[in-house]
């Protein structure tokens, strides 16, 4: 019963933080909403931050665990900032909230595991060091994070998914350009 109380409470809050910003979801509203007692909800969590905190937490955790498309770095980035997508109102109220900072965190382990993924799944970096290998998921991941910081900057104003395509398309063999420097260096220094 405790999970399928947690369960419910997640999912309202998410409908609401969908529906409203943030900071005008109370413990009240959820409780009703899912039909239990205030008490109920404190007894799972301890206030909104920390439903929050969870719910992103745990999709990180999911998305870290699940197994990524085996095909390009757009698809490697896009299923891990689908639910950035799928929730974009929602998004968009944790990114002009004072909850900012967990949904950063989120973001940044999440497009790391994006980047991490696809170059795992391509067996692109067999032939560099560990220390090349992170700096070249640190550029990624902070260009994936760029842009969508951006696009929730600008209010969401442009189709995330069909600028992250374009970018990729733009710069399709710049990773392998990277890796070739990076296996050269290590050639020569061995």
């Amino acid at each position: 019963m405790a999970d399928f109380t947690k369960k419910a409470i997640k999912e309202t809050f998410m409908r609401l933080l969908n529906q409203k910003p943030l900071s005008k979801i109370t413990v009240k509203e959820i409780a009703a909403e899912c039909g239990i007692n205030r008490n109920t909800f404190y007894y799972h969590y301890s206030d909104i931050p920390t439903l929050l905190e969870t719910i992103l937490t745990e999709e990180a955790e999911r998305l870290v665990r699940s197994k990524t498309p085996s095909g390009s770095l757009y698809e490697h980035i896009i299923f891990a900032v689908d639910f950035a997508i799928e929730n974009k109102a929602a998004i968009y109220h944790i990114y002009n909230s004072a909850s900012r900072e967990i949904f950063e965190q989120y973001l940044e382990r999440i497009a790391r595991k994006g980047v991490a993924g696809y170059m795992e799944a391509s067996n692109k970096t067999v032939n560099i060091s560990p220390d090349d290998k992170e700096v070249i998921v640190l550029y990624y991941k902070c260009l994936v994070i760029g842009f969508v910081i951006d696009w929730l900057a600008v209010g969401m104003k442009y189709d995330l998914r069909k600028k992250l395509f374009r970018i990729f398309d733009l710069f399709d063999g710049a990773m392998d350009n990277a890796i070739a420097i990076c296996e050269r260096e290590n050639n020569i220094n061995t």
